[in-house]
């Protein structure tokens, strides 16, 4: 019997250059591009990661009582804005996991909503990007005419 080799099995295998950085002179989503985007998300996740748990752990020495709070001079607004802020970070670590999900299956890189190429330009910035920019703006103005229309009276 016969094991098939996943995507991301290829792309574990494939040999980055030194320096590489995806080109749209190529074809789009071959393997290269696959395993950068992938080193990318790994690289990202883990820093995400490793600032959560620093939060954490400055949360656990710092504890949230009153007391500590006045001793040390910080206030609860600084509290509020590091859990803010760890949970911000962990549902991009979601998003991350969900794009590298998509990268194994053969989907990363084109729109949800389309089908369409997202671009390498918007995965640059974006590496977790599900939709194409075109996508991306249709949804946001859906959502700015639900949010305009329910204002009016």
């Amino acid at each position: 019997m016969r094991v098939q080799r996943t995507v991301l099995d290829i792309a574990m295998k494939v040999n980055l250059p030194e320096g590489y950085r995806p080109s749209e002179d190529e074809p789009y989503m071959n393997p290269r591009q696959r395993e950068y985007f992938r080193r990318n998300l790994l690289l990202r996740r883990a820093y995400l990661r490793e600032e959560c748990a620093r939060i954490s752990r400055l949360l656990e020495m710092e504890g949230f009582g009153h007391t500590a709070r006045m001793e040390r001079g910080t206030s609860e607004g600084y509290w509020v804005r590091k859990l803010k802020t760890r949970n911000r970070y962990l549902k991009f670590i979601d998003k991350i996991h969900y794009a590298l999900n998509k990268i194994k299956d053969g989907t990363y890189g084109y729109c949800e909503i389309t089908g369409e190429e997202i671009g390498i330009r918007r995965l640059q910035i974006q590496p977790s990007a599900t939709v194409c920019p075109e996508a991306q703006g249709r949804q946001e103005e859906m959502e700015r005419s639900k949010g305009a229309g329910g204002h009016m009276h």
